[in-house]
């Protein structure tokens, strides 16, 4: 089993950036792909990023591209999602997942991930 924290979220002004962390516990962390998904409230959870377990192949929504980073450190267990260029649209509770490795076209799928955390609050206001 993995167990999942989240850490690292807030309120940010546009155009600004945050760094969210996942701490996970449990001695199969680096067999599991890990990913950040996120839910802003009225709307289904949506796919952020992945990264898999090496950490060599990472993936990220159209929107996510060229302004987040995902990151792993397996020594450390950790994930780390690094955001800038901050939009209002993108505050949403900041969730970390973990899934055994699959094929690309499922990893968008929040049912595909096994062990979640429990959410981490990302605000960007004025």
């Amino acid at each position: 089993q993995v167990q999942l924290v989240e850490s690292g979220g807030g309120l940010v002004q546009p155009g600004g950036s945050l760094r969210l962390s996942c701490s996970a516990s449990g001695r199969a962390f680096g067999q599991y792909a890990m990913a950040w998904f996120r839910q802003a409230p009225g709307k289904e959870r949506e796919f952020v990023s992945r990264v898999t377990w090496s950490g060599n192949s990472t993936y990220y929504a159209d929107f996510a591209k060229g302004r987040f980073t995902i990151s792993r450190d397996n020594a450390k267990k950790m994930v780390y999602l690094q955001m800038n260029s901050l939009k209002a649209e993108d505050s949403a509770v900041y969730y970390c997942a973990a899934s055994l490795p699959t094929r690309v076209a499922l990893i968008y799928d929040a049912h595909r991930y096994e062990y979640w955390g429990q959410g981490t609050q990302v605000t960007v206001s004025s």
